[in-house]
Parts: C-alpha cells; structure tokens; sequence
C-alpha cells in the first residue's frame, strides 16, 4: 500500500480535530502548486453555521490568502465526498482537481445523489479523484457515529 499524499494526511489530521470539538469528523485542505495553502475542519455546530463544512471553511480561507475568489489551479483534498452545497462552491470558486476519500451514499454530489459534476448546468467541472484516504476516512467517521450510538 502506497503512503498516504501529505494533504490528504493533513485533512484527516483535520478530521480528528472536528471529531474531537464533536463535529462530524471532516477535514478538507487546499493545495497550489501541490503547497498547502489552507486546511480546515468540519465545524457547523461550533460556529452555528450549517454552511461551515470544511470544503466551504478551507475554500474561503484559500480564497483570503490568494487574495482573489476564484480558485484556479487549485487543489480541494476532503476527507469524505463533497455534497451539493460544496459540490456547487467547488464549481464556482473553479477548483481544478477534487481528492476525496470515504463515498458518501447519503448525501454525497459528486458520485451519489445528484452527481452535481454530470449535469449539464455546471459550469466549471473539476477533474475528480475518489477513494484518496478512502479507509482511514470511513473508520473516522463510523467511530465517531459508533461512539455516539453508545
């Protein structure tokens, strides 16, 4: 088995930090020029914001640090498959290239449900890499709910 790329590492460093603040564990990072630029975690409860997945939190920390909104030659690296809301942002932020790890049957966008990418009104469709961390990704996840049914 090959190493894991260093921003998937760090996602899923990103992931365990929300599973710990008892978010959903998520963590996304984004790269230029293969440079982590930002990394975030999953954080809707912690900042009352049903907008605050990491994809969204990351992508708007990219977005300060380059200084523009748009996020071209960039790199999204996310723990778990991205859902319609960020699937759309992805779209128009026009992130390059999309890493993720665990599918997400229920409420995945990209190889689930609507399968945002495919469809005709997306206007930017970004090269996507599933099943990058895929394993570790899915044991943060079904600890994190398996502790909770406890």
């Amino acid at each position: 088995m090959f190493p894991l790329p260093v921003p998937m590492r760090a996602a899923l460093d990103a992931a365990r930090l929300a599973a710990a603040e008892g978010e959903v564990p998520v963590g996304a990072v984004v790269t230029l020029e293969g440079v982590v630029i930002a990394t975030a975690a999953n954080a809707p409860r912690r900042l009352n914001d049903p907008t605050a997945h990491a994809e969204m939190l990351a992508m708007r920390a990219a977005a300060q640090a380059l200084g523009r909104d748009r996020l071209e030659n960039c790199d999204l690296w996310v723990t778990l498959e991205p859902c319609a809301m960020c699937a759309g942002a992805i779209s128009h932020a026009r992130v390059r290239r999309v890493y993720y790890g665990a599918a997400d049957a229920k409420g995945g966008a990209v190889e689930h449900g609507p399968r945002f990418f495919g469809q005709p009104t997306c206007h930017h469709r970004p090269e996507v890499y599933p099943g990058i961390g895929a394993a570790e990704s899915a044991d943060l996840l079904r600890g994190f709910f398996a502790a909770r049914r406890l």
